[in-house]
């Protein structure tokens, strides 16, 4: 009888360390919760803005320019004193450097509403967490944006991540009618 050699499936393990999260987050309880929780998971740096302008600030400063020190994902709350997430959100999608308009984005917010999920999308956030959050939700969201990158969409109405979650090959003939050249020249004029 034959013994089963194979060891059990490991999980990946993550190093992040060099990892540089910014919250955006107005409840100094909340920021603090969330920056314990991301040090406990190993990232290197938590850092906070308590709004849209202070976080404008950071973002502009540390992303500038390619750098060991740039932002590696924002999560930001969707209702503070100073403005709106989505606000925030579309000033990133904006910007022409792209270490800035590329940042993952993750909209935290306690209104789960359809409406919200909707707004989010549309200004290019690649996920959302819903409040309250718990350490578990929190690095699944960071996890998830860090395993699944997804391809950024650029058109005269939407620059963001693609919104699809699934995408589905195509098997079928070509029928495009723009061509690949003709697209990279739309979106240099962008």
């Amino acid at each position: 009888m034959e013994q089963n050699t194979q060891e059990p499936k490991q999980e990946r393990a993550y190093d992040l360390g060099r990892f540089r999260i910014l919250i955006v987050e107005d409840s100094a309880f909340i920021g603090s919760l969330m920056c314990s929780a991301l040090r406990e998971m190993g990232v290197g740096k938590a850092l906070t803005a308590k709004g849209v302008t202070e976080a404008k600030e950071k973002i502009a400063t540390l992303n500038d320019n390619p750098s060991p020190d740039n932002i590696d994902v924002v999560i930001l709350d969707w209702l503070m004193p100073d403005g709106r997430g989505s606000d925030l959100l579309s000033w990133i999608r904006s910007q022409k450097s792209e270490t800035i308009k590329f940042l993952p984005t993750i909209i935290c917010s306690a209104y789960a509403s359809e409406e919200l999920v909707e707004e989010s999308r549309g200004r290019g956030a690649n996920e959302i967490l819903v409040k309250p959050v718990s350490a578990e939700k929190l690095a699944k969201r960071i996890l998830y944006v860090i395993d699944r990158p997804r391809p950024f969409i650029a058109s005269k109405v939407f620059f963001g991540p693609d919104r699809r979650r699934k995408i589905k090959d195509y098997e079928g003939q070509n029928k495009r009618t723009t061509k690949p050249h003709e697209i990279e020249q739309e979106y240099e004029q962008l």
